[in-house]
């Protein structure tokens, strides 16, 4: 049998999938072990016993200055930043996408707009949004707005025009004007796929927003990683990285979920 017609059950495919992860936990264990024995005051590659002795530290002990729990203050700070920009990135993609897919006029006159936002650098203008914005919370969730909505309301556009022009025929045969057309036809069929282009721009969004608060910011997992990284904390940095990969994970996985629970329509299809 060819290779390419060979796949994975169940239980396989979740052995092959966590074959890649136990490899790497074991090349750094061994790593680890290694400088430890030669130094044991080695900060590079921290043993796991550093790691959850930091984590502790962070996440439940009561931070002598402030009081707070540090770990999760930052959580909390980022993800609210997360959330208003992707939340308001998603509104406008599926707003802009939507009259670029659907009506030509508009088209014409926006299309070439978004296409060259959609290719501006944004952290290129990230000092321009301080000056304009200031310091405080909207210069970073700006960032996240202008990395992130321009690519969504192009691919939401791509959707729309993607959409079976039979299904436009018979809506205008059966007497649907533009607004009929838009929030019955297309509307429906579209925030699925608008789900998708939020779930693909989760990546760039944690990073515009590490970025910005690594550069102003005064807490925030951003903040924290770049605050540590003077006293070369990789027993700090370690940890907060993988704990940002779980938030990413389980953000990406519950917006999955949603999508099929709501539109089962559209993961039926194989999507």
């Amino acid at each position: 049998m060819r290779l390419i017609n060979r796949h994975p059950g169940r239980v396989s495919a979740t052995l092959l999938g966590l074959l890649p992860f136990l490899l790497i936990m074991l090349i750094y264990s061994l790593a680890s072990q290694e400088r430890l024995a030669d130094n044991p005051n080695d900060k590079l590659l921290p043993g796991s016993e550093q790691m959850m002795a930091a984590v502790d530290r962070m996440a439940f002990q009561e931070d002598r200055r402030s009081g707070d729990y540090l770990m999760w203050q930052d959580t909390a700070a980022s993800l609210q930043r997360l959330g208003l920009g992707v939340g308001i990135a998603a509104s406008l993609a599926l707003v802009v996408g939507l009259i670029n897919g659907v009506l030509p006029l508009i088209r014409a006159s926006l299309a070439p707009l978004v296409s060259t936002l959609s290719m501006v650098p944004p952290l290129a203008i990230l000092p321009i949004l301080f000056i304009v914005f200031g310091l405080g919370e909207l210069s970073k969730v700006m960032l996240i707005v202008i990395g992130t909505a321009p690519i969504m309301m192009r691919d939401v556009a791509q959707r729309v025009r993607e959409l079976p022009g039979e299904q436009l025929i018979k809506i205008q045969t059966l007497g649907a004007n533009s607004w009929q057309v838009i929030t019955r036809m297309v509307l429906p069929q579209i925030l699925p796929r608008l789900i998708d282009a939020v779930r693909l721009s989760l990546g760039p969004a944690w990073l515009f927003l590490i970025a910005a608060e690594a550069i102003a910011s005064t807490e925030g997992l951003g903040y924290r990683i770049f605050l540590v990284r003077r006293y070369l904390a990789m027993d700090v940095i370690l940890p907060y990285v993988i704990w940002i990969t779980i938030l990413a994970i389980v953000i990406d996985q519950c917006l999955g979920l949603a999508n099929r629970k709501l539109f089962p329509w559209y993961n039926a299809g194989g999507h």
